[in-house]
């Protein structure tokens, strides 16, 4: 970092010190037991963290001109932390203007860099950029469309919403460290974290919803006289 400013150095040793510890926070969210005041409390750190993270990102991109990628996943893990705290929070897919104002920056923010990364030489593969902005456009759209499901076949998608949209917030905090990390290695250092963060939402989901259906069925054999 010879080069770089002092300002700059100091933003990157903040992102990089700060990313570190909601990595690792996020860990401790994932294996410890979910629910109650203890997850709840962990998960408000971990997205005070992640905001950090994001400023830092954002400013070493707009000031700094860093990394392209970097605004991408900042995107990424802020938008999914932002939607899954709120999701956990509200219960329900009855629109919110605040939810809705910020699927949309969040949207034409990922298009505007869409429209600037044609226009420059991409320093990332461009699999990794388009397959992240993809991802990014479907979960705003998902978000969007999923006002129009109606309450009763809505009902407790919001608890799996929330498992996956964490969890992707943390995997896009290891996917960037991977790839700044393993730059030979790109772009499986990037996109092999996603992989391997998907297949443990996916988990996750499968075993809270038989958890659940196992728990009705008992509720349910327990009123019959």
């Amino acid at each position: 970092m010879e080069a770089y400013t002092f300002l700059h150095k100091t933003n990157i040793s903040i992102h990089v010190s700060i990313g570190t510890v909601a990595m690792l926070l996020g860990v401790l969210i994932l294996i410890k037991k979910k629910g109650g005041k203890t997850h709840f409390k962990l998960g408000q750190w971990f997205l005070w963290l992640l905001s950090v993270v994001i400023i830092t990102a954002l400013l070493g991109f707009f000031l700094f001109n860093a990394n392209q990628f970097l605004l991408v996943l900042t995107l990424v893990a802020g938008y999914n932390g932002y939607s899954g705290f709120r999701i956990v929070r509200l219960k329900s897919n009855v629109p919110k203007l605040t939810d809705i104002m910020v699927a949309l920056i969040t949207f034409f923010s990922g298009f505007l860099f869409l429209y600037h990364i044609e226009s420059v030489d991409m320093i990332m593969a461009p699999v990794i950029i388009y397959s992240t902005l993809g991802y990014l456009f479907f979960i705003i759209g998902y978000d969007l469309l999923r006002y129009f499901i109606p309450k009763h076949a809505y009902g407790h998608l919001w608890f799996y919403e929330h498992i996956y949209k964490m969890i992707s917030g943390i995997t896009a905090l290891v996917a960037a460290a991977s790839g700044n990390i393993l730059p030979n290695y790109q772009p499986y250092s990037q996109f092999l974290p996603s992989i391997l963060g998907t297949c443990l939402a996916v988990g996750f989901i499968i075993y809270f919803y038989k958890k659940k259906s196992i728990q009705g069925r008992n509720d349910k054999a327990a009123e019959i006289p």
